[in-house]
């Protein structure tokens, strides 16, 4: 019988917080697209006491991919172990385990193991998930180091919001319009230009240039989770200069009278060492606050009306 290589490696890092708070930090997954850069969107399948599934789309090597995980959480020890159920190609299996030990009263020694195997065992690709654990492990925790070192300060810089209309159509009709974002330069005066691919049935890659309020263009790229015909998550991994964080989602509900509520939640944080370099010397933290709601939820309130008038069409 062929036996199949798998790797084992491990990585590590000191983070200048109290190993109960990192570990809480680890066990809540529905923050990861908030704290690791290659999450882009965790959901809850099964909980059941500290066995738990999950199912994660993030970015590896400039890819967007999904999988579902078992985890096996354990408080007392501070471990978490984990386990993809279906991989997404080229892993065939990867598991792991994070273990958080107090290095102090307020300082912990964070490990995180993996191990992998292959597709049929092929070099080259276990070269490429050789590559893309190495950059998302360190990516990862030294984001997590951030995050927890960071919460202190980090409170003024995050600013979560939303916006809401109410639509006399079907759900349906507005996923539509804000699924098909190939097709927004056409629909939308704000977007300049529109690249766009979906290699994977409802998860997409969008870059787009958007037109600010006043006239000028800033490009970003998301990666899109989609749900028909309910939700559609993102997360921007091409970010403009005052931002190092922007995840957010369009929400659908409908009620049985056929009527479409669409809301559109952004959370971003905000980059402190740019605000003065984009909005000028006298700019403080508030006007940067100001600035980011004002300019996302402009751009997010027109697509929504955009969409309004799109579903409302189709349903007189």
């Amino acid at each position: 019988m062929d036996q199949q290589t798998t790797r084992r490696v491990e990585h590590e890092i000191v983070v200048e917080a109290p190993a109960q708070d990192v570990y809480r930090l680890l066990a809540e997954v529905e923050n990861w697209p908030r704290i690791f850069p290659p999450s882009v969107y965790v959901d809850y399948l099964e909980r059941n006491g500290n066995e738990e599934r999950i199912r994660i789309w993030a970015t590896a090597n400039g890819e967007a991919k999904n999988w579902s995980s078992r985890r096996t959480l354990d408080p007392e020890a501070r471990r978490i172990e984990f386990r993809q159920e279906v991989s997404a190609p080229p892993v065939a299996d990867m598991g792991g385990t994070w273990i958080m030990e107090p290095a102090g009263p307020a300082t912990t020694r964070l490990r995180l193991l993996h191990d992998y195997r292959a597709i049929g065992d092929d070099p080259a690709e276990l070269a490429w998930i050789d590559e893309a654990v190495d950059r998302n492990s360190r990516s990862e925790l030294a984001s997590l180091k951030a995050s927890m070192e960071q919460a202190t300060g980090a409170a003024e810089l995050t600013v979560s919001f939303e916006d809401s209309v109410r639509i006399d159509g079907a759900a349906k009709d507005v996923y539509d319009f804000l699924n098909e974002a190939d097709l927004w330069v056409e629909r939308l005066p704000h977007v300049a230009a529109v690249r766009f691919s979906e290699d994977t049935p409802g998860l997409q890659v969008l870059r787009m240039d958007t037109l600010t309020k006043d006239g000028t263009t800033h490009t970003t790229e998301s990666v899109r989770v989609c749900f028909p015909h309910r939700r559609i998550a993102y997360k921007q991994t091409t970010l403009p200069p005052l931002m190092t964080l922007h995840t957010g989602y369009w929400q659908l509900e409908e009620d049985t009278a056929g009527v479409t509520t669409a809301t559109s939640q952004h959370t971003v944080v905000l980059n402190g060492a740019n605000i003065q370099k984009v909005l000028g010397p006298e700019a403080d933290v508030a006007a940067a606050r100001t600035f980011v709601r004002d300019a996302l939820g402009h751009n997010s309130r027109a697509t929504l009306g955009h969409a309004k008038k799109y579903a409302e069409a189709r349903s007189a």
